[in-house]
């Protein structure tokens, strides 16, 4: 910071400043030309013919310092209520978008606290408070936060029975990949904007189903199944029920025991099929999340892994699609620890059953 007190001069320099204009009082006294004055203070001209204008109206008084500058402050009580004010969000102060900009904040600190600060305290007023400049995460409109709270129990439910069933907690996504790669920042010349070549005529997709799979004393596991989308007339584009029964009973197979399944409300999740698919074999149990609320899936984590690491990858063929899709998974699953951050991410945690 420039200034130590944070928006003026610190007491030592205010005193050597007056004892500068000091010295110049006492040659106007003496009748010193004003040139000479500032040569020999090594200040400006302009300056010494101010401070002799106010030296003829006011004497050796008016060149003393008149203190510290009394600048606008917030006090934390004050903040709380910006906060408070903040927490509504933009739109509800009359702004179009939900973005906060420091001009937003200057405005609703005029408003509300009827303080009037530069855009530049304003960003140290945030900064001293642990605010920055973030991206926002995006939820959906139709997401009601006190369903997602209460039906969160679900989920927790579907932990502890697999706890105490010595089961698998097992949550399930699918995404789809194409041969458009995701774009993401590189360097290049400025004005120049970087160039990247991609295939513009080819509509091939491949969609992927996986599983994050997780014990207590065991090593998470990522389980997954790929699925080409065919260019034939009413060829399937998704997974079928059949598929998911499929990749569930691989699943069974190479956990070696029961699974809880945590998904969506995919309608082909709650199909007849699979449901009584279900009712049929005891070491299979489902578990519905929330609905709009694919931030406590974990899934969904190793899709944002898989789509950083395919950033700007040029493919040119549909092979390369699936050889890249094929490695990227496989770098996962050979990495436990990022499983275990995917579900850290949501905020959700596995504990080992308490012994009796």
């Amino acid at each position: 910071m420039r200034y130590p007190e944070g928006g003026g001069l610190s007491a030592e320099r205010r005193a050597f400043r007056e004892g500068i204009r000091l010295q110049a009082g006492e040659r106007f006294a003496a009748g010193e030309r004003t040139a000479v004055i500032a040569k020999d203070l090594r200040v400006s001209v302009r300056s010494v013919e101010r401070w002799r204008r106010a030296w003829r109206e006011g004497g050796m008084e008016a060149l003393r310092s008149a203190g510290p500058a009394n600048s606008p402050t917030i006090t934390d009580g004050q903040f709380a209520v910006l906060e408070e004010e903040l927490g509504k969000g933009p739109a509800a102060h009359g702004f179009e978008d939900e973005r906060w900009t420091l001009a937003r904040v200057q405005t609703v600190i005029r408003r509300r606290l009827r303080v009037s600060l530069s855009v530049a305290t304003v960003w140290r007023l945030l900064k001293r408070h642990g605010w920055s400049w973030q991206a926002p995460a995006r939820r959906a409109l139709e997401r009601d936060e006190h369903a997602v709270e209460v039906e969160e129990g679900g989920v927790v439910a579907g932990k502890r029975l697999a706890a105490a069933s010595g089961a698998w907690i097992v949550f399930e996504d699918e995404a789809g990949f194409s041969m458009t790669p995701p774009r993401a920042r590189t360097w290049g010349r400025r004005g120049q904007t970087p160039i990247i070549r991609v295939r513009g005529r080819s509509r091939r997709r491949t969609s992927v189903a996986a599983l994050c799979c997780y014990k207590p004393g065991e090593n998470s596991r990522l389980i997954h199944r790929p699925r080409a989308h065919l260019r034939l007339k009413g060829a399937r584009k998704s997974f079928s029920w059949k598929d998911y029964r499929d990749l569930l009973v691989r699943a069974h197979i190479q956990l070696g025991g029961p699974i809880v399944v945590v998904w969506d409300n995919l309608n082909t999740h709650l199909a007849a099929g699979l449901k009584r698919y279900e009712a049929e074999h005891h070491w299979l149990t489902t578990v519905r999340l929330p609905p709009y609320a694919p931030d406590l899936n974990p899934v969904e984590a190793v899709w944002s892994l898989v789509r950083r690491a395919m950033a700007n990858t040029a493919l040119d063929t549909s092979d390369d699609l699936d050889r890249t899709l094929r490695h990227e998974l496989r770098r996962i699953q050979l990495r436990p620890h990022l499983i275990d951050g995917c579900l850290t991410a949501t905020g959700l945690a596995l504990t080992p059953p308490t012994p009796p």
